[in-house]
């Protein structure tokens, strides 16, 4: 590169720019004749200092038309001091702020005095190469070429460095010696040597000598002119002292003006940029205001004189764009002040009418605009192609926005550059090309990136065929030539300091070219570096000099729709007029949530959107947006955001409704792919070996995913995918490509990877540079499909080239080749119709530790969230992958890891386990099944064994959902089993047949229609039901627990089941309110209806309802029947959400144990009517009875036991089985006599029933229990004196039926009850009456008896030894096994909180526990709090789910291991044999000769072949199990805890903290450890982005840089690449901490009222979770505490110079925060206490 050669055109616009600044600004009388410069013939002279002129040598090299005959004082002033440092050999520096001024006075001085000038600029990417010497290759020689220093230093020129402050630092100072002493020692050997020393050797020596000592005399005219911003105020290194020290300094500010002008408007301007160049106006950081474009606003004025100001204003300086609102202020009380604020006559353009060749200027067109109601017609510049008239582009919608902004850019264009400022997708690329189309340009686009150099900008080096190398132009020198307009898209992105270096570097070659640039908005507070996350304030002082800025602002609503309907007219309209309102509610909100999910529906965000509904208009609008935004991984705030909006405009707000996965599949047929219900071709591919194949079972999620892929893929988008790590991205996407049979090119992108490795990879072949294709050029080239992994692993700086090759399918190569998507110039590559880009990355923030790819990219591809598979989704997938897995183990994974992940989307923990990891595990299930549950999971989860905490949540998840992590198969705890007293015959049963009236009784009975109420509409209310496997880290009879959501003055007071007949469904009745609570027994949900409407409200101590709960069967099923006894309410739940009613008399109990043939029977004690509910018919048949009632039991459908009231007698009810279909409508009464036997011990009472089983117990049942084979009849009764009672042949067999009992030793009638489990809540003490709950289970197929006791009534000494304490137990389960005759009890642990209505409590139950059938062997109670727990206590249940449970955990039988090696010998078996035997025991391998060896022949021993039988001789093998590692002696055990408890006393001495304040601070910090180790997550992220180190290049050692290949063919040393620290970007501001506040409430409300919801602990605990979490982050955070109250709002706990280090300052701080809680009141005078009325 050769800069010297663009110093002339430059510096000659420089000139010229000035002379037309000063001439406009201060008229031609203020001009200065140059009187006091003199040519007095080969010398000049300004005022009294004269300079002798030398004829130049090169005179192309001497400055041309910068000088001129008149010039300012203050010019000629600074001329002057230029000439005495030049004369003085002085080196001078021209310091002052941005502008063309420096160097048009150096280049003045220069063209002045005939000097020839060596011109380079600086930048961060200048290094000694440029300044000294390069290296290049001629004809296979490396030989060194002088560069700009070395050549002035020769040549007697003058070396102008411009742009100091850019170049990075130790870079300069190689010129300090040639500054000083005028010496440099160069790289090819020569030593340039200072004029005068140079001399002197001359005089000793001759030059031939001087010649081959290789010492080059330095001319004494060489001098050096550098040219710098002021780093104090702009962005810039410092000056190194050394450097600075040899220059002497020169300030050249802005030219002083006087006004002289008579437009008024003019002055206005020109007071206004003044003000903003003023000292004050810096000090409130505000950029200086460019006078640079005074002169191309004065011409645009002068052409269009009716422009308002304001107007032009911000073009020049649109500070709305860079400033904050306090700049915004600043900068219109300048404007108000000199009236430009609003122009009253203000007129903008609204379209352009024409555009037509010039007749008058080559290269230039007419273009006629409309302003308003006048038409102007002005000369602008124009391309070498054809110009096209507005509105001929039918793919380009004019809407009135889109005229005005062309109209403005028209404008701009005649006088300078344009830069367009806007949002990702608004629209900018549009509005240039359709810009450049109507002025004929051809445009020549450059994407710029983060890395790019000031070198890619200009030339671009390589090599010739025969090595040599060479400078290719870059595409911005090509445009310059050929006329064409530059567009420079991303400005943003680029370094300013390689930007800066484009302003000097831009000229007007060709007369027709200019510069548009792209650039979204800079962010008002942002960094300036151009890697910051959080976005760039890239617009400064330097780049308001380069254009004239045009804001694309949003299209207005109307316009929009406009733009929709244009380019997709087929789009349903209500549709896209749904979709507008949706996204111009988020644009015109307030919320900054709001506002940033709007960037995420731009303007070709929204057409993507239309064109799928235009071609598949039954999509739903919701789906499509949730999937532009992708809502799966948005925060809650943002997602609750999105939701509501939704809701606001009238659109369903969640997509899971409108998912429908039932009837999603993919099938190929007749080389047609449908993929649900979306069909394509099957593609025609010649390349088989690169069309992906991959294992991939079919799943609706996934299926679903693919459909709308193929969507898109038809609609000709190019894809990306967004998900976690694991979800199947990868899987989806070759499946998805196997299934078109597309062939796939592949690359992964990494953190390293640069703009040129993802486009060509370079490499060295005999001398010369070749470039091998990427996979995206192959893709391109031959139309596969180019899938790139890993996208947010690289920088975006380096994938947002990405972006011009997606929208215009065009893309520049490093070999100079492009790539373009039609036909054109040689030396491109056209891009293949069929190629597509499928881009794969994860989803943004931590512990991803990537880039925001979809932030920066998203737009421009159609997004699809992937996520991990729903639960029943992805139980289906790990069937395939494990067919032989129990699905009891594939659904405990499914769940867990379910669970796992939605506590990642939490925080609360931070790696998102996925499918992959499940799947991982399955697999090794599958092929090693013996290997348990427990043990393989620790494959995923040892990684965070490490971290307490993280283990604690993951040990806690997984107990949660039945994985034993951690669990011994030998922990088993079931309950102690006792022996069951021996069964005896206790007596008969005998039904009386006889004919006499008093025996066989008739009872008629009345049938009438039930009265229905309703129905009564109800709100079903749906909660999380967390639910807890039980069976942990040991075996026991609880199997699950979850609570119910209840407030605790409720009270239960029923449960029952539909045992098996609808999906295990429990109910839960309440009665305080009268509530229903329903769920599945493997359910995730609970269902809570509240029945206000219903039941009347309960009034204390008036009414204490009492409810039932019946579920119905088929064909009701699903339905329940509620029964509230004392006022005869029966509710009967026909939906979810309906109901109706009957209310018949008061006091009746109801019989349910055959509710699931849909009737019930209702009783009322010492009264003698039976009714009879049918609920299917609606009728209630009423049985009257010759005898007063106490109990009826249903033992049949066709009959009922009846005790009588008075005498306890036992009756016999027989009925037809339909009362309705008979005649006769007349039940029979037969009385039951019972004849008592003696046992031995005396006569025994019969007492009566508690319980009745409703149907008889298996033969095999009966047999056993009885000891004998016997089939016959029988019912299982149950009462206070007995474990069970067993009636042979009742109620069919009409002989006398046998009762056989299990006696118990003491009645349970006449135990104390007055420390029942119940009452240790109760104040009183005393039962006020019996209990209606008997809570007696009848297990017949399990052939057992469970009953639930209070504490008091159970045999605690036989259960527990002596040195044992019962638990606090709410209630024993007593289960009594007839078959094994054992007796065992299973505590219930004690409810957690207990109605406080005690007296009421007593009335339900005899203990705090209700208990129901759920299943064969299963039960299933509720205690007074709430808590369910499922108890499996059947023999066969339980063996077989110990069996399941220790499979899960794994054989280990504590065996060591060996190790077998299987060898072929080559020997044959001839005798089996014992062989000898080794009195020594040496092991003994092969050999066929000894005893117990391993790997032999023939004799006896392990591992062999032909031995007579398995011999171990007891050879150790050396292996550590499982086993040993947790048999630790105790002893170590043991000292480990005390050397744990010495080191913590020892530390709380440290601190000076008791014992008792180290237990009360533990108090507040264990109940959030979870939220602070949560809180420490999210910090920990933001250190590992912040800390992520950058390429430092232009090293001498590490990775070879592959931009440097050629110079390293040449030789140069500085071409590697390596990580490190980035040092911080010039000028930019100093890294401080964040600061916070925290704000606590101290009142003294917080005191009084933290008895009722615990507030005041929980603002401690939440102080607490600040100070732990932001612990070792002080230089992240800089935090205080601050309180407020009644007394102030600023009570201060903690500062931020003193933040609690220890435990013993945190306490130290909650103390304080107490103190203010428990203030008296007589203290706080509330002077900042807020009026309620306020």
């Amino acid at each position: 590169m050769h800069p010297q050669l663009l110093c002339s055109g430059v510096t000659t616009v420089a000139a010229r720019r000035m002379r037309n600044i000063v001439r406009s600004l201060l008229g031609r009388d203020a001009l200065i004749k140059f009187h006091f410069v003199s040519f007095a013939g080969d010398s000049i002279t300004i005022g009294e200092v004269s300079y002798k002129l030398k004829k130049p040598q090169n005179p192309e090299l001497v400055p041309v038309k910068h000088f001129s005959d008149s010039l300012p004082q203050t010019v000629v002033q600074h001329l002057r001091w230029i000439m005495q440092k030049d004369l003085l050999g002085q080196d001078v520096f021209l310091i002052g702020p941005p502008g063309p001024l420096r160097r048009s006075i150096a280049m003045q001085y220069l063209e002045l005095t005939k000097r020839e000038v060596e011109y380079v600029t600086l930048s961060r990417d200048t290094t000694e190469t440029d300044l000294k010497q390069r290296r290049e290759i001629c004809s296979g020689t490396a030989f060194y070429i002088d560069q700009c220093a070395v050549r002035a230093a020769t040549q007697g020129r003058v070396l102008v460095l411009e742009g100091l402050e850019k170049a990075e630092r130790n870079v300069l100072p190689i010129l300090n010696n040639l500054l000083e002493n005028r010496e440099m020692q160069l790289d090819d050997g020569r030593f340039l040597m200072a004029a005068e020393r140079y001399d002197k050797l001359l005089q000793e020596h001759t030059k031939e000598e001087l010649d081959r000592w290789k010492i080059v005399r330095v001319s004494e005219d060489f001098w050096v002119i550098a040219l710098g911003l002021p780093v104090s105020k702009y962005k810039g290194n410092p000056l190194d002292p050394p450097l600075r020290s040899r220059f002497q300094a020169r300030d050249i500010y802005y030219l002083p003006f006087k006004v002289r002008s008579k437009s008024p408007d003019l002055s206005q301007l020109l007071s206004f940029a003044t003000t903003l160049c003023s000292q004050e106006s810096s000090t409130l950081g505000l950029p200086d205001f460019p006078m640079d474009n005074l002169l191309p606003a004065i011409r645009v004025l002068n052409t269009f004189p009716m422009l308002s100001l304001h107007k032009l204003i911000h073009r020049l300086y649109p500070y709305k764009n860079f400033l904050a609102k306090d700049g915004h202020s600043a900068v219109e009380a300048v404007l108000n002040k000199f009236e430009l604020l609003e122009s009253q006559l203000q007129q903008t353009p609204s379209s352009i009418l024409s555009v037509s060749v010039s007749k008058e200027l080559q290269g230039h067109v007419d273009v006629k605009l409309s302003i308003t109601d006048k038409e102007i017609t002005f000369q602008s510049p124009a391309g070498t192609n054809k110009a096209q008239p507005p509105h001929s582009n039918r793919t380009f919608i004019n809407t009135p926005g889109h005229s005005q902004l062309l109209a403005e850019m028209m404008q701009s264009h005649i006088v300078k550059d344009i830069c367009l400022i806007g949002p990702k997708g608004s629209g900018k690329s549009v509005i240039a090309k359709e810009f450049a189309n109507m002025l004929g340009y051809s445009i020549e686009p450059v994407m710029l990136y983060q890395d790019m150099t000031a070198r890619d900008l200009l030339q671009q080096r390589y090599t010739l065929p025969n090595g040599d190398t060479a400078w290719r132009p870059s595409p911005l020198v090509t445009a310059a030539l050929e006329g064409k307009m530059l567009l420079l898209d991303g400005i943003h992105r680029v370094n300013l300091g390689t930007l800066s270096v484009l302003s000097r570097s831009i000229f007007p070659i060709h007369p027709s070219f200019r510069v548009l640039a792209l650039a979204e908005p800079p962010v008002v507070g942002g960094s300036t570096s151009s890697d910051s996350s959080r976005g760039q304030q890239w617009l400064g002082s330097e780049l308001l000099t380069m254009f004239l800025y045009h804001t694309v602002t949003p299209l207005a609503k109307a316009e929009e729709m406009d733009l929709i309907l244009g380019l997709t007219p087929s789009v349903p309209r209500e549709a896209a007029e749904q979709l507008l309102d949706f996204t111009h509610s988020l644009r015109r909100g307030n919320d900054p949530t709001a506002k940033s999910l709007a960037s995420s529906f731009s303007t070709r965000q929204l057409l993507r959107i239309c064109r799928r509904l235009s071609q598949y208009p039954e999509e739903n609008i919701t789906h499509s947006i949730h999937k532009a935004c992708l809502s799966r991984f948005l925060p809650s705030l943002a997602r609750s955001t999105l939701e509501k909006t939704l809701k606001n405009c009238s659109m369903q707000a969640s997509l899971e409704d409108t998912e429908q996965t039932s009837d999603y599949c993919c099938a190929v047929k007749d080389d047609m792919l449908t993929i649900g219900k979306v069909s394509a071709p099957i593609y025609s591919s010649g390349q088989k070996l690169k069309v992906p194949d991959v294992l991939f079972y079919d799943n609706p999620q996934h299926i679903m995913v693919m459909e709308d892929m193929l969507k898109d893929f038809l609609l000709g988008e190019h894809l990306l995918l967004v998900g976690n790590q694991g979800v199947g991205k990868n899987k989806i996407v070759d499946r998805f490509l196997h299934l078109l049979n597309r062939p796939r090119e592949y690359i992964q992108l990494h953190r390293d990877t640069t703009v040129q490795t993802l486009t060509l990879q370079p490499s060295v072949r005999d001398g010369v540079i070749m470039y091998e294709d990427s996979p995206l050029v192959k893709a391109v080239k031959l139309g596969h499909v180019l899938v790139i992994d890993e996208a947010d692993k690289a920088p975006t700086n380096v994938t947002c080239i990405l972006k011009t090759l997606v929208e215009s399918g065009e893309m520049i190569l490093a070999d100079g080749r492009r790539i373009i998507s039609a036909k054109g110039k040689l030396n491109a590559i056209i891009m293949h119709p069929d190629f597509r880009m499928v881009v794969l990355a994860n989803r943004p923030g931590f512990p991803f530790l990537g880039n925001d790819f979809y932030g920066s990219l998203g737009d421009i591809f159609s997004c699809h969230a992937v996520d991990n598979p729903k639960p029943q989704a992805e139980l289906e997938m790990l069937k395939r992958y494990g067919p032989d897995v129990p699905d009891a183990t594939l659904q405990k994974l499914v769940a867990a890891f379910g669970e796992l992940r939605s506590m990642a989307d939490q925080g609360t923990i931070s790696y998102p386990y996925s499918t992959r990891e499940v799947v991982n595990i399955v697999k090794h299930l599958q092929k090693f099944p013996n290997e348990g549950l427990a043990n393989v999971v620790r494959n995923v989860f040892d990684f965070d064994s490490y971290s307490k905490d993280m283990l604690e949540v993951l040990i806690e998840a997984l107990h949660k959902h039945g994985i034993p992590f951690g669990a011994k198969p030998t922990s088993v705890s079931l309950a102690k089993e006792l022996p069951l007293p021996e069964v005896r015959m206790t007596g008969y049963w005998s039904i009386n047949q006889g004919g006499n009236a008093r025996r066989k009784l008739l009872c008629p009975t009345e049938t009438h229609p039930v009265d229905v109420k309703g129905p009564v509409f109800l709100r079903v209310q749906r909660y999380p039901c967390n639910r807890k496997e039980s069976r942990a880290l040991s075996f026991t009879e609880e199997k699950a627990q979850w609570q119910l959501p209840m407030n605790e003055v409720n009270i239960i007071c029923d449960i029952t089941s539909t045992d098996g007949m609808y999906e295990d469904v429990l109910y839960v009745a309440t009665c305080n309110p009268v509530s229903l609570y329903s769920m599945k027994k493997d359910g995730q949900t609970v269902q809570l209806m509240e029945l206000y409407d219903v039941f009347p409200r309960t009034i204390s101590g008036v009414w204490q309802p009492f409810v039932t709960v019946a579920p119905l069967g088929s064909p009701l099923d699903g339905q329940v029947v509620l029964h509230e006894e004392q006022v005869r309410l029966l509710y009967f739940h026909t939906a979810l959400s309906k109901s109706i009613f009957c209310r018949l008399q008061a006091g009746y109990k109801v019989c349910r144990d055959f509710a699931h043939k849909n009737w019930l029977l209702f009783y009322k004690e010492d009264r003698n009517q039976l009714d009879v509910l049918d609920v299917l018919e609606g009728l209630v048949h009423s049985i009257s009875l010759p005898i007063n009632l106490k109990s009826v039991f249903l033992v049949a459908e066709d009959r009922w036991l009846l005790v009588e009231s008075n005498t306890n007698k036992y009756f016999l009810l027989t009925k037809p089985m339909h009362i309705a279909a008979e005649e006769s409508g007349v039940c029979q009464l037969h009385s039951i006599s019972e004849d008592l036997v003696s046992s031995g011990h005396g006569t025994t009472e019969v007492s009566v029933p508690q319980m009745l089983s409703s149907e008889q117990m298996p033969n095999e049942n009966l047999s056993a229990a009885l000891d004998q084979k016997i089939i016959s009849p029988n019912r299982l009764v149950v009462d206070s004196g007995s474990f069970a009672q067993i009636v042979v042949g009742f109620p069919d067999l009409m002989s006398p039926n046998e009762v056989y009992s299990f006696r118990r030793p003491a009645d349970l009638q006449t135990m104390k009850a007055a420390e029942s489990g119940a009452h240790l809540f109760f104040r009183s003490g005393v039962r006020s009456s019996a209990a209606k709950r008997e809570n007696c289970v009848c297990l017949l197929s399990a052939n057992q008896v469970v009953r639930a006791l209070p504490p008091n009534k159970v045999p605690l000494k036989e259960i527990y030894p002596k040195d044992v304490t019962p638990p606090m137990a709410a209630a024993y389960l007593e289960v009594t096994d007839l078959t094994s005759k054992k007796l065992k009890y299973i505590p219930v642990p004690r409810s957690m909180s207990v109605s406080p209505y005690t007296s009421w409590l007593s009335k339900v139950s005899e203990s705090d526990v209700l208990a129901s059938a759920l299943g064969p062997g299963s039960v299933v109670t509720v205690d007074m709090g709430g808590c369910i727990r499922l108890w499996e206590t059947g023999l066969e249940t339980l063996q077989r789910s110990l069996t399941e449970w220790r499979n899960m955990i794994g054989k280990e039988d504590g065996r060591p291991l060996q190790i077998t090696i299987q060898r072929d010998s080559g020997l044959d078996v001839s005798a089996p044999k014992h062989g000898k035997v080794d009195l020594n025991n040496a092991p003994h391998v092969g050999g066929n000769q000894w005893a117990g060896g391993t790997g032999g022949r023939d004799t006896a021993g392990l591992g062999g072949k032909g031995g007579p039988y398995r011999l171990d001789a007891g050879h150790k093998v050396y292996q550590v199990s499982q086993a040993e590692k947790d048999a630790v002696p105790e002893e170590v055990r043991r000292a480990a805890r005390e050397m744990a408890e010495k080191a913590f006393k020892e530390r709380m001495k440290e601190i000076g903290m008791s014992e008792y304040d180290a237990s009360t601070y533990e108090r507040f910090s264990t109940a959030v450890r979870r939220q602070v180790q949560a809180l420490r997550i999210i910090l920990d992220s933001l250190q590992a982005k912040g800390k992520e180190r950058q390429w430092l290049k232009n090293q001498a050692l590490g990775e070879l840089d592959d931009t440097k290949i050629i110079d390293g063919l040449t030789g140069e040393k500085a071409i590697y690449k390596r990580r490190g620290e980035q040092d911080p970007e010039l000028g930019s501001p100093q890294q401080k901490p964040k600061r916070l506040r925290v704000l606590a409430d101290v009142s003294g409300s917080m005191y009084r009222f933290n008895g009722v919801d615990g507030r005041l602990e929980r603002s401690m605990e939440a102080v607490c979770m600040v100070m732990e979490a932001l612990e070792n982050y002080e230089h992240k955070f800089k935090y205080d505490i601050v309180g407020h109250s009644g007394d102030g709002f600023d009570i201060p706990l903690t500062t931020t110079n003193k933040v609690p280090k220890n435990n013993k300052e945190r306490l130290k701080v909650l103390k304080v925060q107490i103190h203010h809680f428990s203030q008296p009141i007589a203290l706080n005078h509330g002077k900042y206490t807020l009026n309620p009325r306020i």
